[in-house]
């Protein structure tokens, strides 16, 4: 058994031969690990029987257990069988089937959806490389990896150890193939393999090393991190769409100030948000970032909603300042320096990670009322509030604040403006009107040089 998972593990990783870890299965008893069924959601816990019960392999793989055996309650339950996705789709009604070349299905419980895949592997299991449906590019890019395999080659394609984890429902041991348990206690994320090859593979695992990282807790073991910041640039031949998509993942998940910091140690910043870097590197401050993340994980741990635009729209706030400044020192005026500002960095942006308009609208227009929140006089106050934008513009002029960007006083006069009533409304815009500066009367020139220029001097 010990040869066999070697020499699959020479052929998943093929080219320069590194000094690979040796890998070899192990079955851990029941008394000897703390997963247990009661952690199991029930539709995990059907999908697991009814595909034991028809004849096939079916175990809890992934994340599922890596959470559990941490002692905490997963997410998601995703399920690894040998069982094709035509006989899972048959096996059960409510399951539908997604993908194109590998496809997956997806077994539905109400809002529950538990991911049932086949196992993956090496389609000849000795050279990758003459195989048609396993290609690389000329940077090691996975192009086409559609293959079936076993239990033991779909444990060594996974990305970490601690990710290579499987219950079995029947017996109740857990089985390891890559020492995840041993990384588990060591709170490390190891790459199965060589991490060069790895990352050359799919540059998105650079990414997913920081978000399980941040999310874990956990150290990233050196040689896995070691060839990061030089790989770094590979994921500028990610499809902008994916990237969106892992940012959210980034960001979304309650660590999202953790996550900055490690990305920015790793130099992963550039490939996904190349004019932020530039204009921190210019020496403008990533505080409103933070700040807009703590703010954002706090939420998060509330059991709050949050909104992509809203941390898009911090993300790129150096760039947009940076590009702003440049265009009214250029001479333009400050309102079309701004316009013309937020389509340049939006532009740029889409070339590195795509934006749903669903997603730019909004983010622009958070931008846009940072102009209009200033100006209260009046009925503009009103109107500013009517905005569908407003709440989401006024917490990121709070954001601004505590950051330190401008002076305090503005979010406290929206905070209670919002909460008074019409009475002590028109009260707080009279009070502004008397302490606004009064505009100095111009004093007219005498006939003999008035040139009808009118108000333009």
């Amino acid at each position: 058994m010990l040869k066999n998972i070697q020499k699959r593990v020479r052929a998943l990783f093929p080219g320069k031969t590194p000094k690979l870890p040796v890998y070899q299965r192990q079955e851990i008893p029941r008394d000897q690990h703390n997963v247990s069924r009661s952690a199991i959601s029930e539709p995990a816990k059907k999908v697991l029987n009814r595909l034991n019960n028809a004849g096939y392999e079916a175990y809890l793989v992934g994340g599922g257990v890596r959470d559990i055996l941490l002692g905490e309650q997963p997410k998601d339950f995703d399920i690894a069988t040998n069982a094709t996705p035509e006989e899972v789709h048959e096996l059960f009604r409510n399951s539908r089937l997604i993908g194109r070349r590998f496809r997956i299905v997806h077994v539905l419980f109400g809002r529950e959806v538990i991911e049932v895949t086949t196992f993956r592997g090496n389609a000849n299991g000795e050279d990758p490389e003459e195989d048609d449906d396993r290609r690389t590019s000329e940077h090691g890019l996975l192009l086409r990896d559609n293959v079936y395999g076993n239990m033991e080659e779909d444990a060594l394609r996974r990305d970490f150890t601690v990710n290579a984890l499987y219950y079995c429902i029947r017996d109740f041991t857990v089985i390891d193939y890559a020492r995840g348990v041993e990384d588990l206690r060591q709170r490390q994320l190891r790459l199965i393999g060589d991490p060069e090859t790895r990352y050359r593979e799919d540059p998105v695992r650079m990414i997913r090393a920081v978000r399980f990282a941040a999310k874990l807790g956990f150290t990233i073991e050196p040689t896995t991190e070691a060839p990061i910041r030089e790989l770094a640039p590979l994921l500028s031949h990610i499809p902008a769409a994916r990237l969106f998509e892992e940012v959210l993942k980034l960001f979304s998940a309650g660590h999202g100030e953790s996550t900055w910091y490690l990305l920015k140690q790793y130099d992963l910043i550039a490939p996904l948000f190349p004019a932020t870097v530039k204009a921190l590197d210019d020496g403008l401050s990533d505080a409103l970032i933070i700040r807009a993340l703590q703010n954002t994980d706090d939420r998060i741990r509330q059991g709050k909603s949050v909104t992509p635009y809203f941390m898009y729209a911090a993300l790129l706030w150096p760039a947009l300042q940076a590009e702003w400044q440049r265009r009214q020192d250029n001479g333009e005026a400050v309102q079309l320096a701004l316009h013309q500002s937020i389509g340049k960095v939006i532009g740029k942006q889409v070339q590195a990670t795509s934006i749903p308009k669903r997603f730019s609208g909004p983010m622009k227009e958070i931008w846009e009322l940072q102009m209009r929140l200033p100006r209260r006089q009046g009925k503009r106050a009103y109107a500013i509030m009517e905005h569908p934008r407003f709440r989401a513009a006024y917490d990121f002029l709070l954001v601004r604040e505590a950051a330190g960007e401008i002076e305090p006083g503005l979010g406290q006069w929206w905070t209670d403006f919002q909460s008074a009533d019409d009475r002590e409304r028109e009260k707080m815009l009279s009070q502004l009107g008397q302490q606004g500066p009064r505009k100095r009367r111009r004093r007219r020139k005498p006939a003999s040089q008035d040139t009808g220029g009118g108000d333009n001097g």
